[in-house]
């Protein structure tokens, strides 16, 4: 008798991690919380195929008849733990796994991970990037791919973006190379507190899912500490392992690449770079050979992408920046340069103070737009920062910001965007649109 796997969410981590379940014999229930009119379209049009191959689904609840006698359940990272499914599965003693985990059981492919609270898609991205001169090595996780979906394909590496949602619900989790960019507070009302944030992430370079190799970085105090728990540490941002000397990224004292080379603006893109460094260089890759893969990397989008120069304004997009920490990194990398900085959006009433400290010493003008407008603007003010303009809309920030001649137009919100737009990504795309359109 087959063993029934039950698949929490009918999303695109979910239809896969379904689809590689069918594929190794298990008996799969797909078991959605939402009515049918409110899942996307996207995966409506899947039902037909995803029923045709045995898969079961049920949609507007989790019936009992779903989950009794499931062997363990797969989740969706978007559910969390405190979630009335979770109670019911816990108290019928049903192993709850992500689908990273469950793709991990389900391949012979290592994975190399990337973990942080910022800069995990563009340090993922280049990975793969810089990797694909000698390995096929695919992005998956966080970043949108699921790993279930390439469980049967043939890859040298996955190289995978973990959330700290996604890396909770491991066990079995074991990546050839670990890889953790930074912490800052995040998610913490999903975690039940920064400690259970921290622990969660932090799994994922500890035994028994230890790592060959754990790539962390120096300048983060948190980490640096931690670093004292791992085995076969690399720094980045650090003088002996890769770090910066003399205006140029350096791996073990050998140049890789100099600083005006990289397509990417920003210490902490530097950082990100080190990560791929690090990486190439851990699985045998020659200097030549990663300087060349860095120079050919463009930026993700929405992570300080850079749109276009006009008329002596150069336009960055950075809308992925939905908390102050995020803001402050894309803040930071300009320097002696006339810069408007367009803020707002749906407020997550974190602390602002190192922001407007940043702000302080970067930013001549700021513009704010959307729910968190006055709160930004009296701590702004509290902080010593009176060059504010407020408008009403995302577009009409930019024509302003443009009637001004800086020398950077950022858009960096340090916000959630839901007050105006569907999301960042929404928000980018209206920004670079309008941008275009000058």
């Amino acid at each position: 008798m087959r063993e029934k796997v039950l698949i929490l969410g009918l999303s695109n981590s979910g239809i896969a991690a379904a689809e590689c379940a069918v594929n190794k014999g298990y008996d799969v229930y797909i078991t959605e919380s939402k009515s049918i009119g409110d899942i996307r379209e996207e995966y409506r049009s899947r039902l037909e195929d995803l029923e045709s191959k045995g898969i079961k689904i049920e949609t507007g609840g989790h019936s009992e008849k779903f989950i009794e006698g499931a062997k363990f359940a797969v989740t969706s990272p978007g559910i969390p733990p405190k979630s009335d499914i979770f109670r019911r599965l816990n108290e019928k003693g049903i192993k709850i796994i992500s689908e990273i985990e469950f793709a991990y059981i389900n391949t012979k492919t290592p994975f190399i991970a990337i973990t942080g609270t910022n800069g995990k898609t563009t340090t993922t991205s280049l990975v793969s990037h810089i990797l694909s001169q000698k390995f096929s090595a695919p992005v998956c996780g966080n970043i949108g791919v699921p790993p279930s979906s390439l469980a049967d394909e043939k890859h040298d590496f996955l190289v995978c973006e973990v959330s700290s949602f996604q890396a909770q619900m491991t066990e079995k989790f074991k990546a050839k190379i670990a890889c953790w960019t930074n912490f800052t507070p995040d998610h913490i009302d999903w975690h039940d507190g920064l400690e259970n944030y921290f622990k969660a992430k932090a799994k994922l370079f500890l035994p028994p899912q230890e790592p060959e190799f754990a790539v962390l970085n120096a300048k983060d105090e948190r980490l640096r500490e931690f670093a004292k728990q791992c085995k076969n540490v690399v720094f980045f941002d650090d003088e002996k392992d890769c770090g910066i000397k003399d205006n140029a990224i350096c791996y073990k004292g050998e140049e890789i690449i100099r600083l005006s080379d990289c397509p990417l603006v920003g210490h902490h893109n530097y950082q990100n770079i080190m990560c791929g460094i690090i990486i190439a260089k851990l699985l045998g890759m020659n200097n030549a050979d990663i300087r060349d893969k860095i120079m050919s990397f463009k930026s993700p989008e929405h992570r300080l992408e850079k749109v276009r120069e006009m008329n002596g304004i150069t336009f960055y997009n950075d809308s992925k920046a939905t908390n102050p920490e995020a803001s402050i990194v894309a803040i930071d990398s300009f320097n002696n340069q006339d810069v408007a900085l367009i803020l707002g959006g749906r407020d997550k009433n974190t602390d602002l103070t190192e922001m407007c400290k940043s702000i302080n010493k970067h930013i001549k003008t700021v513009l704010l737009i959307g729910e968190a407008t006055e709160r930004f603007e009296e701590n702004l003010v509290k902080n010593g920062f009176s060059n504010i303009i407020k408008e009403h809309t995302l577009e009409e920030a930019v024509d302003k910001a443009i009637s001004l001649k800086p020398d950077v137009v950022l858009l960096s919100p340090a916000c959630a965007s839901f007050d105006m737009f569907k999301s960042y990504e929404h928000r980018g795309e209206v920004f670079k649109e309008y941008v275009l359109s000058k």
